[in-house]
């Protein structure tokens, strides 16, 4: 009995942990969380393959899919044009703010930006830009079931 209840064990361990590795592995990723009705939005790239997740007031959604070479290229360009690296943050305190976080682990672009305390004034068209190409990317490729 104990050999099997080990066995259990073992595999729910393998399984969880294994569960998980979607959202450590990944190349870029976008992330949207907080507010007042907090929401958690997820776009997690990892060479062409994408994973996002939304939820909010108890509307759950999960999607895999592919991203173009074209549309990584052009990210990265928009990352690129817009000095990604060089985007400055302000260090203001805020709450109950819905906050977006981006990470790039490789390229000329790696680096890890969030708008937690707002960006500098000089850098928001900056910030804009770059958000608006990963919405275009979630918009192009997610399917949200209503």
């Amino acid at each position: 009995m104990n050999k099997i209840l080990g066995i259990l064990f073992a595999v729910i361990v393998l399984v969880s942990c294994n569960s998980q590795k979607v959202y450590s592995d990944f190349d870029i990723s976008y992330s949207r969380s907080g507010g007042y009705a907090p929401m958690y939005e997820n776009l997690l790239i990892k060479g062409n393959t994408a994973h996002y997740s939304f939820d909010q007031g108890g509307k759950k959604y999960k999607q895999d899919f592919k991203v173009s070479d074209e549309d990584l290229k052009k990210l990265d360009q928009t990352l690129s044009q817009n000095n990604f690296r060089r985007i400055q943050e302000d260090h203001k305190k805020l709450y109950d703010n819905v906050t977006t976080s981006i990470n790039v682990k490789k390229g000329p672009n790696e680096g890890s930006k969030s708008d937690a305390s707002t960006i500098m004034p000089n850098f928001t068209t900056n910030w804009n830009n770059i958000l608006n190409a990963f919405q275009e990317i979630i918009n192009n490729n997610v399917k949200k079931s209503k």
